[in-house]
């Protein structure tokens, strides 16, 4: 049985960037609540990770980019809201939020979407932590007033030119493309199973089998 959530983690009302939430649990929690199904029984929780970040409306958002390479992750990530039809913020990779969002969710497995986005930028910059009135935080801050002042701390990784829509295997990336998916599986603490390099059905790469 396939139990399929929406929206983000930063949006639970109990556990996101509160008042910028929705009135629900899109965590993995509220599967259980609203299926009747035991959490025990859940076997995999599969995350979906973009290989950079977005949001949509209001809210806290330390790696939000207001350049051009902000609008280039728009474009060419198709960045609109599904439901809303609103155009969506865009930042780099936030490894903050995704061991968050492993944590509180309890995930398994990571699907990581849009990685062919990225392909031709020189140098990929990943947020690992974060700056707060000289404190490093690697993890979420305490509280909101703190994630409204966060300032992201950078590690910065050499992209890829080359056309990845074609690959199949993690084998057929370029190396530097490799170099980075295992760099976010390292940083968000949970399998990045499969991979996606296309918007086609098909242009999906399986790392490890979801059972």
């Amino acid at each position: 049985m396939l139990l399929e959530g929406s929206q983000g983690t930063l949006l639970d009302v109990d556990h996101g960037t509160y008042p910028y939430v929705t009135s629900s649990n899109p965590t993995s929690g509220g599967a259980s609540v609203g299926s009747g199904i035991g959490p025990t029984r859940i076997t995999t929780v599969l995350g979906i990770l973009k290989a950079y970040t977005t949001r949509v409306g209001s809210g806290p958002f330390p790696t939000e980019l207001h350049d051009e390479w902000g609008e280039y992750l728009a474009k060419h990530g198709g960045e609109v809201g599904v439901t809303t039809g609103r155009a969506r913020r865009c930042g780099w990779f936030d490894a903050v939020i995704a061991r968050y969002a492993t944590r509180v969710n309890g995930i398994t497995d990571y699907f990581l979407t849009k990685l062919d986005v990225l392909s031709s930028i020189e140098n990929v910059p990943i947020c690992v932590a974060y700056e707060i009135d000289g404190v490093r935080y690697d993890e979420m801050p305490p509280n909101q007033t703190d994630f409204h002042h966060a300032k992201p701390i950078f590690e910065t990784m050499p992209g890829w030119w080359e056309d990845i829509s074609g690959c199949r295997t993690f084998e057929d990336l370029p190396k530097n493309a490799q170099d980075y998916v295992l760099r976010l599986e390292e940083l968000s603490g949970a399998h990045i199973s499969c991979i996606g390099v296309g918007p086609g059905r098909d242009e999906t790469i399986v790392r490890r089998a979801i059972v």
